[in-house]
Protein backbone atom coordinates (compact mmCIF):
# COMPACT_ATOMS: atom_id res chain seq x y z
CA UNK A 1 0.00 0.00 0.00
CA UNK A 2 1.35 3.20 -1.12
CA UNK A 3 1.75 5.77 1.89
CA UNK A 4 -0.06 9.43 1.80
CA UNK A 5 1.57 12.03 0.44
CA UNK A 6 0.42 13.30 4.05
CA UNK A 7 2.67 11.67 5.97
CA UNK A 8 6.33 13.71 5.23
CA UNK A 9 4.08 16.70 6.32
CA UNK A 10 3.73 14.74 10.06
CA UNK A 11 7.33 14.28 10.39
CA UNK A 12 9.33 16.65 12.79
CA UNK A 13 11.11 18.42 9.58
CA UNK A 14 7.44 18.81 7.98
CA UNK A 15 5.59 20.48 10.91
CA UNK A 16 8.32 22.29 11.16
CA UNK A 17 8.48 24.14 7.97
CA UNK A 18 4.93 24.13 8.06
CA UNK A 19 4.94 26.02 11.00
CA UNK A 20 7.76 28.58 9.16
CA UNK A 21 5.13 29.10 5.86
CA UNK A 22 2.67 29.93 8.54
CA UNK A 23 5.29 31.85 10.51
CA UNK A 24 6.17 33.92 7.21
CA UNK A 25 2.83 35.03 6.93
CA UNK A 26 1.77 32.32 4.33
CA UNK A 27 -1.91 31.65 4.07
CA UNK A 28 -3.52 28.27 3.84
CA UNK A 29 -3.76 28.81 0.00
CA UNK A 30 -0.32 29.57 -0.49
CA UNK A 31 0.80 26.77 1.61
CA UNK A 32 -0.85 24.30 -0.65
CA UNK A 33 0.15 25.39 -3.04
CA UNK A 34 3.60 24.61 -1.74
CA UNK A 35 3.13 21.15 -1.16
CA UNK A 36 1.52 20.67 -3.98
CA UNK A 37 -1.95 20.07 -3.13
CA UNK A 38 -5.04 21.79 -3.17
CA UNK A 39 -6.64 23.99 -0.52
CA UNK A 40 -9.68 21.78 0.36
CA UNK A 41 -6.98 18.77 0.59
CA UNK A 42 -4.91 20.96 3.02
CA UNK A 43 -8.10 21.66 5.28
CA UNK A 44 -8.99 18.10 5.33
CA UNK A 45 -5.52 17.10 6.86
CA UNK A 46 -6.06 20.38 9.36
CA UNK A 47 -9.39 18.51 10.26
CA UNK A 48 -7.79 14.79 10.37
CA UNK A 49 -4.27 15.29 11.51
CA UNK A 50 -4.19 17.51 14.78
CA UNK A 51 -0.94 17.84 14.10
CA UNK A 52 -0.44 19.70 10.86
CA UNK A 53 -3.22 22.27 12.16
CA UNK A 54 -1.53 22.76 15.68
CA UNK A 55 1.91 23.61 13.33
CA UNK A 56 0.08 25.81 11.06
CA UNK A 57 -2.44 27.56 14.00
CA UNK A 58 1.31 28.15 16.22
CA UNK A 59 3.12 29.16 13.04
CA UNK A 60 0.50 32.02 12.76
CA UNK A 61 -0.29 32.95 16.35
CA UNK A 62 3.35 33.35 17.09
CA UNK A 63 4.37 35.53 14.51
CA UNK A 64 0.92 37.53 14.97
CA UNK A 65 1.57 37.51 18.74
CA UNK A 66 5.39 38.83 17.66
CA UNK A 67 4.41 41.77 15.33
CA UNK A 68 1.91 42.82 17.89
CA UNK A 69 4.29 43.74 20.55
CA UNK A 70 6.90 45.36 17.83
CA UNK A 71 4.28 47.60 16.93
CA UNK A 72 3.20 48.23 20.58
CA UNK A 73 6.74 48.73 21.04
CA UNK A 74 7.16 51.29 18.81
CA UNK A 75 3.74 53.06 19.99
CA UNK A 76 5.49 53.39 23.50
CA UNK A 77 8.89 54.12 22.34
CA UNK A 78 11.99 52.20 24.34
CA UNK A 79 15.12 52.58 25.43
CA UNK A 80 18.14 50.09 24.72
CA UNK A 81 22.05 50.24 25.57
CA UNK A 82 24.36 50.61 22.94
CA UNK A 83 27.95 49.07 23.75
CA UNK A 84 30.97 50.17 21.68
CA UNK A 85 34.20 47.39 21.65
CA UNK A 86 37.19 47.80 20.70
CA UNK A 87 40.26 45.24 19.93
CA UNK A 88 43.29 46.22 22.56
CA UNK A 89 46.45 44.61 23.43
CA UNK A 90 46.39 42.87 26.65
CA UNK A 91 49.87 43.29 27.86
CA UNK A 92 49.85 40.64 30.36
CA UNK A 93 49.30 38.10 27.69
CA UNK A 94 50.12 39.92 24.57
CA UNK A 95 47.05 39.30 22.88
CA UNK A 96 44.79 41.18 21.02
CA UNK A 97 40.96 40.48 22.94
CA UNK A 98 37.47 42.95 22.57
CA UNK A 99 37.11 45.28 25.53
CA UNK A 100 34.24 47.10 25.81
CA UNK A 101 35.01 50.91 25.86
CA UNK A 102 31.52 52.81 26.24
CA UNK A 103 27.99 52.03 26.81
CA UNK A 104 25.44 54.56 25.76
CA UNK A 105 21.33 54.07 26.60
CA UNK A 106 20.07 55.72 24.26
CA UNK A 107 15.93 56.17 23.71
CA UNK A 108 13.99 55.96 20.64
CA UNK A 109 10.99 58.17 20.77
CA UNK A 110 7.49 56.71 20.33
CA UNK A 111 6.46 56.59 16.34
CA UNK A 112 3.14 57.79 15.63
CA UNK A 113 2.13 55.73 12.72
CA UNK A 114 2.54 53.21 15.22
CA UNK A 115 0.20 54.96 17.79
CA UNK A 116 -2.21 55.74 14.75
CA UNK A 117 -2.18 51.83 14.08
CA UNK A 118 -2.76 50.35 17.43
CA UNK A 119 -4.94 52.61 18.53
CA UNK A 120 -7.43 52.55 15.17
CA UNK A 121 -7.71 48.33 15.45
CA UNK A 122 -7.76 48.31 19.09
CA UNK A 123 -10.29 51.53 19.87
CA UNK A 124 -12.02 51.79 16.55
CA UNK A 125 -15.46 53.25 17.90
CA UNK A 126 -13.32 56.55 18.65
CA UNK A 127 -9.89 56.27 16.41
CA UNK A 128 -11.24 54.94 12.94
CA UNK A 129 -11.34 56.82 9.74
CA UNK A 130 -14.97 56.20 9.48
CA UNK A 131 -17.81 57.05 11.93
CA UNK A 132 -21.23 55.49 12.13
CA UNK A 133 -24.10 57.42 12.58
CA UNK A 134 -27.30 55.73 13.53
CA UNK A 135 -29.94 58.54 12.43
CA UNK A 136 -32.94 56.10 14.55
CA UNK A 137 -34.64 54.90 11.07
CA UNK A 138 -32.57 52.04 10.78
CA UNK A 139 -30.02 52.88 8.43
CA UNK A 140 -26.14 53.62 9.59
CA UNK A 141 -24.73 55.87 6.59
CA UNK A 142 -20.70 55.68 6.97
CA UNK A 143 -19.54 59.45 7.25
CA UNK A 144 -16.06 60.30 5.78
CA UNK A 145 -14.44 63.02 7.64
CA UNK A 146 -12.24 65.11 6.06
CA UNK A 147 -9.94 68.33 7.47
CA UNK A 148 -8.25 70.33 4.70
CA UNK A 149 -8.52 73.82 5.83
CA UNK A 150 -4.74 75.29 5.94
CA UNK A 151 -5.42 77.87 8.48
CA UNK A 152 -7.94 78.51 11.31
CA UNK A 153 -9.99 81.25 9.24
CA UNK A 154 -10.14 78.51 6.53
CA UNK A 155 -11.94 76.38 8.99
CA UNK A 156 -14.17 79.11 9.81
CA UNK A 157 -15.09 79.76 6.57
CA UNK A 158 -15.62 76.16 5.52
CA UNK A 159 -17.98 75.91 8.53
CA UNK A 160 -20.07 79.01 7.63
CA UNK A 161 -20.42 77.69 4.35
Amino acid sequence: MAKGKYEYWRTDDGLLLLAAWARDGLIDEEIAKKIGISRSTLAEWKKRFSDISDALKKGKEIVDIEVENALLKRALGYSFTETTRERKLNPETGEYEMVITKEVVKDVQPEIAACFIWLKNRCPDRWRDKIEHDFGNGVAPIINITVSAATPEDAETDIDS
